[in-house]
Formats: structure tokens, sequence, C-alpha cells
């Protein structure tokens, strides 16, 4: 599922703002996905009555050329259409106007001028909610599809045509796939640092980084490819810098 996001925002330089954060947000966490922009509340009617159907709504709440305001369109999405499963996220310069938004049951409220960390919590939030953000990895042996939780993953290797789950127990589990696939698909996006063709790590695990190599908590060295070495420390640093907010 490709998430389809509606702004209905009518400062430029808000909406221009907040769809650079999305992009930005999206693409950190390897999450493809849509972006619609609506400068006034009719705008966003229009669409919804052509059959529009967006899957999270960033929605102002006053409008300086618009004879609606944000509530009256959060009621008509839920009341007058039924719709109970798109999440919207209410935007605002007043604090004043959250308790008129209970019957509408908003994902969230967040106050201008947007802060950049607080819209990542967001889009975590409503990853999660809708089930685009398992915290589970999953793969096939067999027949039988498996499943661990991405923490207890200390790194994932690739030998030959397998691949090697190498969990914090000391358990290993080995399945066919290539590690490109299982790194992009399911393990960037928590954090994970992909070192060499055989090897992805979980940044959580890492003791200490070198330019060459790394060495993680469970006592365990494994060398950093020549082309990624770069990239891993920047990938490395950014995931500090990440955190430290």
């Amino acid at each position: 599922m490709t998430p389809f996001v509606a702004i209905c925002e009518d400062e430029n330089k808000i909406s221009s703002e907040l769809e650079s954060y999305l992009a930005e947000i999206f693409k950190k966490l390897n999450i493809k996905h849509r972006i619609d922009i609506c400068y006034t509340g009719e705008k966003l009617y229009a669409k919804l009555e052509t059959g529009a159907h967006y899957d999270l709504i960033f929605l102002d709440i006053e409008f300086a050329k618009s004879n609606v305001n944000g509530i009256e369109v959060g009621r008509l999405i839920r009341d007058a259409y039924h719709n109970d499963m798109v999440s919207i996220v209410y935007i605002s310069w007043h604090e004043k106007y959250s308790m008129q938004l209970f019957d509408i049951r908003p994902l969230n409220f967040l106050i201008k001028p947007l802060d950049y960390n607080r819209v990542e919590q967001v889009i975590r939030k409503y990853l999660k909610i809708a089930g685009l953000w398992s915290k589970d990895f999953t793969y096939k042996i067999g027949h039988e599809i498996c499943k661990v939780q991405i923490k207890d993953i200390v790194y994932l290797e690739s030998s030959k045509r397998k691949l090697i789950l190498h969990l914090a127990s000391g358990k290993k589990e080995e399945f066919y796939g290539t590690l490109k696939e299982a790194y992009g698909k399911q393990l960037q996006r928590f954090d994970f640092l992909f070192i060499h063709a055989s090897y992805a790590v979980n940044y959580n695990y890492v003791a200490t980084l070198k330019y060459d190599e790394l060495t993680l908590s469970t006592n365990v060295t494994l060398p950093i490819s020549q082309h990624r070495r770069k990239g891993v420390g920047e990938d490395y640093f950014a995931i500090v810098e990440r955190r430290r907010v």
C-alpha cells in the first residue's frame, strides 16, 4: 500500500514546508507515498466529491479565502461521507481549537510553525496504526512463514544463496533470499546499516565503529567493504543525530 496524503493548507510557505518534510520522512523510512495539495476547504470538498480517497490528511483549521473551515471539512468526512478510516491531522497557529475536535477523532494536532520532529512522530504513529510499520521481520522456510522481532536481530548475513539471521539469543535462522531485498523492504527503516554485500547490522548492537570494520556488542567484528565506508559512516552519524533529538 502506498499512502495517499493530502495537505489542505492555504499558506504556501507552510504547505511547501510540510510537503518537503513528508518527502524526506517517507524517503528515510523507505515508504513510497503520494501527496496532493489543496489550498482551500472547498477544493478538498470537490476532490472528495469526485471520489478522491486519502489515507492521511493534514488539515488547516482557518483559511483566509474559504467559506468553510477545517473543522467543518473534518465533520463532512466523518459524518456526511461516513469515513472513519482516513487519519486527520489538524494544523493551526492556535491551541484554542483542540477541544472542538474531539468528535472528529483526529490522529493529532500540530501547532505552527511546524516542527520536523513532531511531523515525523505523527507519520510514525500513522504508519503503525495503518499496519505499514511492522516491527516483525518475516521470512519463509519451505512453505512456512516465520517471523522474529526486529529488535532481536543483531545482524543479517548473506552466504551463497542463503541468508542467516543472527539473533541476540545466539540462535541462527537460515532461509533463501537476497540481502539487498531484505534490507530494502524490511530492515533499512529500522536503522540497519548495509556495511557489506554480505552483512546488514542493527545499529542498536554496534559497540565500536572504525573506518574498515565494526564490532558488535556480541563481540563479533565484521568488515565494512571499501566502497561502502563513507556511506556507512554518514548513515551511522545521521542515526546518532536523529536519536539525540
